[in-house]
C-alpha cells in the first residue's frame, strides 16, 4: 500500500485533567462478522482484567429517594471505540513529544471533556505495546507504551484488550501492554499474564455501584494461543461469556459490562452474529435479573447502530477513536474509518437491594479523527465553533439510530 507522508504538527502538551465537580443536576442531565484482520491504513507502514478495584468516584450530591437517576448512588459510564495506532499515528505522537519519545495526549484532547466528566470511562486498546524502539503499524501492530499514560490523562479508567491483534507480538506483547496499563493506573479486561488474570473482570467502582467489565474477541487473525496459555486472550463463546457474567454477579457486581470485539469490518449494519449473540446475551437471566447490563462493541472500524434489546442496551460498533487514513477491503480510501461515537449511559440504583441497576438515560456523542491535524474531534463541539462538519455528524447520527434506538430514548449528546 502507498504511504502518505505529511508533516506532523506539534502542539502544546496537555496535562492530565481533573474531573470537574459534579452536582446532582449533572447526573440527571447527562447520561453512554468476522474478518481476518484489521483494515489497513492508507499510510500502511510495516516496520486482562486486573482484580483490583479502581478508586471510587462519588458525585458531589446529597442522598435522595432510592431508585432513580436523582439518587446519589447513580453514575454515568462512557465507552468509546478502537485505539489503533497506525504508523502515521506513531509519527504524530513523536512530533507532539517534540521528537523525543511519544505523547498521545494531544491527539486525544478532543475527547477529554466527554471522557473526564464521566464517573466511569472505558476504552478499547486494540493493539499491544512493543519493546523500546520497536514500534510498528499495520499489519502487525506494536505500539509505544506511552499510549497508556495518555489514555489515563484523558480520563479513562479501564480498557478492553481482547482483539484480533492481541497476539501480534505473542505473550510478550500482552505482558508489556498490561504492565504499561498497570503503571498508568488503567484497569484492563480481555487478556492476561496468568490464568487468574485472564479470567478476571476489570473491577471498578462508580457512584454506589461495583462494576465488572468483561471482554472477548472473535479471533486472533489465526495466530494460535501461546502454548500452555489458553487464558492469554478471551475468545467469544456465549456460554463462557454468560458463565463469567454470572460469576462476576456472584462476586458482587452490581453492573456487568461486556466488551465484544466482533462484527464485519466496513459494514454499517450489525451482522447476523452480532444480532444473534446480542439477543442471546441480553435474554439470559438468573433469578429474574439480567446477567448482562450493557454490551459495547468494537472492530468494524465504522460506527454501527445502538439498540435496546430485551431491555438492555447494545452498541454494535463504536467505530475508531484513533486510526490513520484507512482503506477498505475494496482498496479504496474510506473516511468512515475515522468516524466513531462515545456511548454515555446513566445507571440508576435499584429501589430494592438485589434489583437491577437500570439505564435511566442513554446518549451517543459523535466523534471524528482528523488525520490531517492528527486530532480527535468532538463533532458537536466543532460545529459550535463554526466548523463545517455537519454532514459528517449527521451521517453518524443516521447510522446510530438506524435500528430505532431513538424510540427507546437514545439521544445525541454533546
Amino acid at each position: 500500500m502507498t504511504q502518505r507522508t505529511r508533516p506532523a504538527r506539534p502542539l502544546r502538551r496537555t496535562g492530565r485533567t481533573r474531573r470537574a465537580a459534579r452536582g446532582l443536576a449533572a447526573l440527571t442531565a447527562v447520561l453512554v462478522g468476522v474478518t481476518a484482520g484489521c483494515a489497513a491504513p492508507k499510510d500502511s507502514g510495516r516496520g486482562a482484567g486486573t482484580t483490583h478495584e479502581s478508586a471510587v468516584r462519588h458525585p458531589a450530591s446529597a442522598p435522595s429517594a432510592a431508585g432513580g437517576a436523582n439518587d446519589a448512588r447513580a453514575f454515568t459510564l462512557v465507552a468509546s471505540g478502537d485505539v489503533l495506532p497506525h504508523t502515521s499515528i506513531i509519527r504524530q505522537a513523536n512530533a507532539d513529544a517534540g521528537g523525543e519519545g511519544y505523547d498521545f495526549a494531544p491527539m486525544l484532547a478532543g475527547a477529554r471533556s466527554v471522557v473526564s466528566e464521566a464517573d466511569l470511562a472505558i476504552c478499547h486498546m486494540e493493539t499491544v505495546y512493543g519493546p523500546p524502539g520497536d514500534y510498528t503499524g499495520y499489519p502487525t501492530f506494536k505500539s509505544p507504551p506511552q499510549v497508556a499514560r495518555a489514555l489515563r490523562a484523558t480520563g479513562y479508567d479501564a480498557c478492553s484488550t481482547a482483539s484480533n491483534h492481541t497476539l501480534d507480538d505473542g505473550a510478550d506483547g500482552i505482558h508489556r501492554t498490561l504492565a504499561a496499563l498497570d503503571r498508568a493506573g488503567v484497569k484492563h479486561a480481555g487478556s492476561g499474564r496468568t490464568a487468574t488474570e485472564g479470567r478476571s473482570p476489570a473491577w471498578l467502582r462508580a457512584g454506589g455501584a461495583k462494576v465488572a467489565q468483561l471482554a472477548y474477541t472473535y479471533g486472533t487473525n489465526d495466530i494460535p494461543l501461546p502454548k500452555g496459555k489458553p487464558w492469554s486472550v478471551n475468545l467469544i463463546d456465549k456460554d463462557r461469556v454468560l458463565a463469567d457474567a454470572r460469576a462476576a454477579r456472584k462476586a458482587g457486581a452490581d453492573v456487568v459490562v461486556v466488551s465484544l470485539h466482533w462484527g464485519t469490518e466496513w459494514q454499517d449494519a450489525p451482522d447476523r452474529q452480532q444480532l444473534g449473540l446480542g439477543r442471546q446475551l441480553t435474554s439470559a437471566r438468573t433469578a429474574g435479573r439480567p446477567d448482562v447490563d450493557l454490551i459495547i462493541g468494537t472492530h468494524a472500524h465504522v460506527p454501527q447502530a445502538y439498540e435496546k434489546v430485551n431491555g438492555t442496551w447494545i452498541v454494535y460498533g463504536m467505530g475508531d477513536q484513533i486510526a490513520g487514513d484507512m482503506i477498505n477491503h475494496a482498496g479504496a480510501e474510506d473516511p468512515r474509518g475515522n468516524q466513531g461515537t462515545a456511548g454515555r449511559f446513566t445507571f440508576a440504583a435499584p429501589e430494592r437491594p438485589g434489583g437491577r441497576w437500570k439505564v435511566a438515560k442513554a446518549e451517543f456523542v459523535p466523534f471524528w479523527f482528523d488525520t490531517d491535524a492528527g486530532r480527535v474531534v468532538n463533532l458537536n463541539a466543532a460545529i459550535d465553533r463554526g466548523r463545517d462538519v455537519g454532514d459528517l455528524r449527521d451521517r453518524i447520527r443516521r447510522v446510530v439510530l438506524s435500528r430505532g434506538a431513538g424510540k427507546d430514548g437514545l439521544a445525541m449528546g454533546r
